[in-house]
This record gives C-alpha cells, structure tokens and sequence, in this order.
C-alpha cells in the first residue's frame, strides 16, 4: 500500500491520498460539507479548465508567469477540459461562500498534474503552488462567476437544441391533424371549435417565442468579471492580463465573451444567473402547462376526455390490470415543477449578494446547471416516446364536437344571443340536438342548419378570421 503524502496549509499539515491529484483545501471541504452527495457539473468543470487555461497563457504572455511552470498547468488545464479528473472533484455543490471550496479543488489538480508533467511529486507546493501558480492574479470571486457563467451558455445551447426539437415534433403533430376539427374549451367548459392540429401548432410557436428571448439572456452571460481579482480592481494580475485573458477564454470556448462593462457591477451582482433562472423558469411554465393539457386531453378511456391517445409506454399500476398512465407527461411535470422550484433558490442567492461579493453564487450555479441538465435530458425523450407517437380518437372528437352547445354561438347573427341562449339552455336540459330544435322551431331549415352548423362549417368555423 502506497502511503499518503503529507500536504500543508495555512491551517496545519494532513495527510492526502498519494493517488489523488486534489490537496490539502480539497480534503477540508470534503470533510466540513458532507451535504449532498452532489458533485460539480461536467459544463463547470469544463469551463473552470478552459478559464484556468485562458488564464495561465495570459499570464505567460505578459510575464506573470514563467514559461516552464505555465506550460504544464496549461497542459494539465487541456487535460482537465477533456474530461481527465472529473473524479477528482470532491468538494459538494453545498459547500463554503463564493465557492473557493471548489475553486482550490480546481487548483490544486492542476498544480499536482503540472508538478507531475515537470517530473516533480504532487503536494511539492514548494516547487508549484495551488494559490500562486495556478491562481496567478486571479480570485475566486472573478474567476468562479466568470466560469459559472460560460458554463450556463454550454449548458443553455444543449437546452436550446433540445427545445427546438420538440417543438419540431409538436410542429409535426400540428401538421397532423390539422383538418380534425374539435370542441374547444375556455374555463375547462365548451366554447367555439378549433382544430385539434391548431393546439398542437400553438404549443410549437410558444416553445419558439421562449427561444426569441434567449439571446439576450446569453448576452447578458457573456460580459464575465475575470481579471477582477478579488474586488474587481485587479489586483496582483499584471497588465493586460484581463483583457488578454477574457480575449483567449473566448476563443477556447468559442463564445463571445466581453470584459465587463463595470468591474465592481460584475463582482458585486450575479443577476446574469438571475436572468438565466428565469429564462429556464418561463421555459417549465409553458412546459408545465403542455404537459397537463395532454394528460386532461387523453384522460379516461371511459370517465374522462380521451381525445387523444398518449403511446404506451409503460404499465400504469402494480394493482390495476391493464391501465396505462401519461407516465411521460408526469414526467416533464416533475421536470418542470424542479426548474420552478430551482429558480426561487436562485433568486434568494442573487438577491443575498453584499457589498462586493456574492457568497451564495455556488447555490445560484448549481441550480441554474442542474435545471437546464434535467431539462436538456428530458426534452428530446419526451418528444420521442410521448409526441412522436399520439394519436388522435377521431370519433370521440366528432362526438364531442357536434354535441357542443357552444356552436350555437354562430347562430347568434342571424337568431340574436338571448333566443339562441333559450335554445341552447333547451338543449341542455331535454338532450335533444341543437339542429332538430331549430328544424323543430321553424328557426331554420335544414338545409341552412347544415350550412351553418355541418361538420365542414365547423372546420371553418375552427380557421382564423382573415
């Protein structure tokens, strides 16, 4: 058995695993935050990599490094971002303020790989320090927003690809059926038709207007505080180091990045992530309602709606022989509910910022990542195994159609709204069709009932007024 190797920080000496490539500041988090059992995403580890390279050529180029030293963090930082350690991230998305925990996880692997890449043990912090080679005119408070942030836009462009198809898959659906006319609904009780292909095209055109709102978001994501330091003043970095960091951490992640506009706005407030949360936050409402809208729609077979039929995809209860529940609508439900929730603790942590720093940014970072991973995940399983494959009840629709009283409103140009309210009320209560009453009645003839109220009227009717 290997023995451990003996690291030392301001605190005192511990004892480290001579495999693992995290240090001293690691262990301490580990062991003081025990909380979750949650680890960093995979879009921050690579972002903080990318970051911690930007930074490490920067600092080379313009003398706050030297060559030798700077060249293994950078190789052991390309390491990083390829996905080499990430079972060297120890520290819990719960952890201490601003995220330091976590920043020093980052730093110290890349200082024992770089010592490693220079033929030197790890912990030999003597030869490389995890505070000042690694972190060279840098801070946790720059560089874990500013990383916190590129992770946000990767993980938001996973959820943009993963809106966009099922908004496809909705769009098709729309295609669909779109000559099936049906009862509409307001207030969950009859009205006026529409086509069952124009909800499906609506839930598709509302995913795209959350779509249009999201360069902005990303905008605001893309002016970081790196080269901040510790205030926003820059302190301990060497000229030009900023600008030349933030100009190379744009061309390895291929964002368009920016120096923030205010250094101290950029420390003190987090509202970009704010704005991230929301974004994420109006994207599950849509969800959310879609997801219902298809689980009332396809409810029964027998008690409830049952216009449409959801696949099957799984058996719907260990009791029950036979039933079959919307389990994929449940699902993005779930989802969804998650993203809400996630975006009310990302709201406290933006709001609890003082003075000039958040110290609650690793909550912020964490839900705003986590909410548009599950969502990224989710989106494109719920197009494949839920929309791709519903089908609509064509004769339960005719049914539900034609027996509306809601169509009577058509009639009220020619009969006028309180006749045509005592015929429908007549309807109701003797269950005879609204077309014999009005035959009956002398109101109309038949011929005019059927031009008003006949199943292509009623598919007219469900058309947009030019």
């Amino acid at each position: 058995m290997v023995p451990p190797r003996v690291e030392k920080d301001s605190l005192g000496s511990r004892e480290v695993p001579e495999a693992a490539y995290w240090g001293i500041q690691s262990l301490r988090a580990r062991e003081n935050f025990p909380v979750s059992g949650l680890g960093a995403s995979r879009h921050l580890v690579r972002a903080y990599a990318l970051l911690k390279l930007a930074c490490a050529r920067a600092n080379v180029e313009k003398g706050g490094l030297d060559a030798v030293r700077g060249r293994a963090i950078a190789q052991a930082a390309e390491e990083m971002a390829a996905g080499r350690f990430n079972s060297e991230f120890i520290v819990d998305v719960f952890q201490a303020g601003a995220g330091t925990s976590f920043h020093m996880n980052v730093n110290e692997v890349l200082t024992n790989r770089a010592l490693e890449i220079l033929g030197r043990p790890r912990g030999d912090y003597a030869e490389m320090s995890p505070n000042d080679h690694a972190n060279r005119g840098q801070s946790t408070n720059d560089t874990f927003p500013s990383a916190a942030q590129v992770a946000t836009l990767f993980a938001l462009g996973e959820v943009r690809t993963a809106v966009r198809q099922l908004a496809e898959s909705l769009r098709r659906k729309g295609a669909e059926f779109a000559a099936i006319p049906k009862a509409g609904r307001t207030h969950l009780k009859d009205a006026m038709p529409v086509t069952l292909g124009a909800e499906f095209t609506a839930y598709a055109s509302v995913l795209d207007h959350v779509l249009e709102a999201l360069p902005a978001v990303e905008k605001s994501l893309g002016e970081i505080p790196l080269g901040g330091s510790a205030v926003g003043s820059g302190v301990n970095s060497v000229p030009g180091f900023r600008a030349r960091a933030v100009e190379e951490y744009a061309r390895l992640t291929g964002l368009p990045l920016a120096v923030a506009r205010d250094p101290f706005e950029s420390m003190q407030s987090r509202w970009p992530l704010g704005a991230a949360s929301a974004w994420l936050r109006t994207l599950a409402l849509e969800l959310i309602r879609i997801a219902n809208d298809l689980r009332l729609l396809s409810s029964g077979p027998a008690t409830g709606l049952d216009e449409l039929r959801l696949p099957e995809i799984q058996p719907g209860s260990s009791i029950m022989p036979a039933k079959v529940n919307p389990s994929a609508a449940e699902c993005l439900d779930m989802v969804a509910f998650h993203v809400v929730g996630a975006d009310s603790a990302t709201a406290l942590a933006v709001a609890a910022g003082q003075l000039e720093i958040n110290v609650m940014m690793p909550l912020a970072a964490f839900e705003v990542l986590f909410s548009a991973t599950i969502l990224a995940n989710y989106l494109p399983v719920f197009a494949r195994t839920c929309v791709d494959g519903i089908s609509a009840n064509a004769p339960r629709l005719e049914r539900f159609l034609v027996e509306s009283a809601a169509i009577g409103t058509v009639l009220t140009p020619r009969l006028g709204y309180l006749k045509v309210a005592e015929l429908l009320h007549d309807a109701e209560r003797t269950g005879r069709p609204v077309a014999d009453l009005l035959v009956e009645r002398g109101l109309l003839r038949r011929d005019e009932v059927e031009s008003l109220l006949g199943k292509a009227a009623l598919l007219k009717l469900a058309e947009p007024v030019p």
